[in-house]
């Protein structure tokens, strides 16, 4: 047995901490308010991509917010030991804030006829979790 542990096996799973937005979030308080008290959370920012788009709000709008919640994701999960690959649980709640924003930004990219990155971020919530993209974008 050697002392490398198995070479052949990936990234283990990140596992992010509690986002300090997803209790006022959970309290029914509005996502822009939210933003405003934590404009580094990847759950208030997918919050309000999310409550733009139900609202109908510009394709243009719900891809900015999503882009910011995806960006303060990386951030985040940089800061947590993620090395640009691996297994993100959607089973893990705290993850749940980076997993909406990439499948906001997917969508709106789709939506904005931006192709390429509609591939690339729909690809990459595949890869950190098929069990978020098959909740988060279904059959799209």
């Amino acid at each position: 047995m050697s002392s490398f542990g198995d070479l052949m096996a990936g990234p283990p799973p990140t596992h992010l901490p509690a986002d300090p937005a997803e209790e006022a979030l959970t309290a029914g308080q509005a996502p822009a308010d939210v933003v405003r008290r934590h404009p580094g959370s990847p759950a208030a920012w997918a919050a309000l991509a999310g409550q733009a788009k139900e609202q109908g709000a510009d394709d243009v709008t719900v891809y900015a917010y999503a882009r910011v919640g995806y960006h303060r994701s990386l951030d985040n999960l940089r800061r947590n030991g993620w090395k640009g690959h691996g297994p993100v649980p959607w089973s893990h709640e705290p993850n749940r804030g980076f997993l909406r924003s990439l499948a906001l930004l997917a969508l709106a990219a789709r939506d904005i006829g931006e192709t390429e990155e509609w591939e690339r971020c729909s690809s990459f919530l595949r890869d950190s979790s098929a069990e978020a993209a098959d909740e988060l974008l279904g059959g799209a």
